[in-house]
Parts: C-alpha cells; structure tokens; sequence
C-alpha cells in the first residue's frame, strides 16, 4: 500500500516529488496526485496518529474505496455474543460470516483479516512437539464435555445427548457418535461401533479415568470395569487409561473432542 502518511510529510519538508517517490518507492505520477489531492482536502502534516494510511486513502479516494472493497462487513456485536458461547470460536463464526456471504453474493473476508478486524491482530504462540504414532497401534477415546439438546416431536420434551469420540493418533481419522446416556451400556457399544467404522481392532485402547470404564487407577495399580475388562479380552486388546489428570496422555481424543464440540455441538446451537 502506498505510504501517504510519509508522502505527506516529506513533502512538507520541501522534497521534490522525484525524491519522495525514490524514498516510498511509488511512481511520480502517484505523489503528485496524492499532493494535489491532500490539497483539495485541506490535508496536510502534521496528521493525527490515530489517521493511518487506511484512513487517509478512505479520505482521497472515497469512491475508489467503495467501488474496490464489496466485501460485506462482519457483525461484530454478534461475533462478540457467540464468542461467549461453548464451543464456539473464530473459526466457526468465519465459516458461517462466508456461508452467509454467498447466501448474499457477497464477498467476504478472508480469515486472517476477519480476525483482524475483530480483535486487531491476535497474537498467539503454541509449544509444538513432534510425536511419531504407529498406524493402527492405539485408540483414544473420550466423552464431550458438553452435550446436545434433543426434542421430542410429540411432546416436546428436551433432552440431553452425549458425544462419544474415538481417534486413530497416526491419521487422526475420527469416529462420533450420540448417545442418550454416558452409562456403561452406550460406552461398550460405542467401542465395538467404532471398531466396525475402523475395520479392526486397536492393539492398545487409550480411556479416560471416568467410572463406567476405570474403577481405580493409581500408580500401583489399575483396576477396570468388569464389563469394560471382558470386551477388552474379547477383542484381544490391551486398556492402558491415561494418567490421573494428564489429559496429554490422549492429546488426539482431547483435539477430536473440541473439533466435534465445534463443529457439532456448536453448529447445532441453534
């Protein structure tokens, strides 16, 4: 973008245009239309920090401005209000600003200047390790924390459903499913279901310390549910549950729990 702000006050120092131009780098064509321009509309330095080059180009070209940005503006008070909701994020409000946009035929924004436009540039810095995982050697599995209402069409009624989530940590191919209840009979079920979608059996199974599957799990022992033991023997796997409080233990259940709970729970908020 062409530096106004400087173009301005080099030429209140008294440069010629032809070493303002070498010093932004634009065309002498350009600094002289900028000049007569910021003339005509009493503009000149010193300008005011908060007026940056976006603004000043909205305040010389205001009919160019419009006619070479159509992008629809997002609604920032809504981007606000459903931040505060579970689950939901930029990444999903993005997708459905874009759905909407086209609904329109708008254009909209890309992500990274959605984001921009709505929190002034984020910036975020993560800790990432390389971990080498053998295809088909573990199954991680997890319940989302949050559910999903469901009505009955007769009555009414609301209830409440539960994501069951099963990952293969090498391709991270995931398996979902909803379940009226997180009771022992679903959590069974929802194994031998997910190990149908897989084609095959797990050598190691990767739970979480919740009671229908880990009765107790301490550093010198671990005991299992009967029933969640005896299907683990039936398909000749072995259930290894994660640390007390170590939810990295089964960092790809953890990831495939928030992806359905954006991109299912969160979807579905309304």
């Amino acid at each position: 973008m062409v530096d106004y702000r400087e173009i301005l006050r080099l030429n209140s120092l008294k440069y010629t245009q032809r070493q303002i131009a070498a010093s932004v780098h634009s065309s002498r064509n350009t600094i002289s239309e900028v000049i007569k321009l910021a003339a005509e509309n009493n503009l000149g330095w010193p300008l005011d920090d908060q007026l940056t080059n976006e603004k000043v180009y909205a305040l010389l070209y205001p009919n160019k401005l419009e006619a070479v940005n159509p992008r629809k503006e997002p609604d920032y008070n809504y981007i606000h209000k459903e931040l505060a909701k579970p689950g939901v994020n930029l990444t999903l409000l993005w997708t459905e600003y874009c759905s909407d946009c086209y609904a329109s035929k708008l254009i909209p924004y890309m992500y990274t200047q959605f984001c921009d436009k709505y929190r002034k540039w984020a910036r975020l810095t993560k800790a990432t390790m390389r971990i080498t995982h053998k295809p088909g050697d573990a199954m991680q599995v997890d319940w989302a924390g949050t559910t999903i209402p469901y009505y009955d069409r007769v009555t009414g009624e609301a209830a409440d459903s539960y994501l069951f989530a099963a990952v293969l940590p090498c391709s991270c191919y995931a398996y979902v499913e909803a379940c009226d209840d997180m009771k022992t009979t679903n959590w069974l079920l929802c194994h031998v279901h997910a190990y149908q979608y897989f084609g095959g059996v797990t050598r190691l199974l990767i739970p979480d310390n919740l009671k229908t599957g880990v009765s107790k799990n301490t550093r010198y022992e671990t005991i299992l549910n009967k029933s969640y033991a005896e299907m683990a023997e039936y398909y000749e796997t072995a259930i290894v549950p994660a640390r007390v409080r170590a939810p990295q233990d089964k960092s790809l259940a953890e990831g495939t729990v928030k992806f359905a709970t954006i991109w299912i729970i969160a979807a579905l908020r309304n």
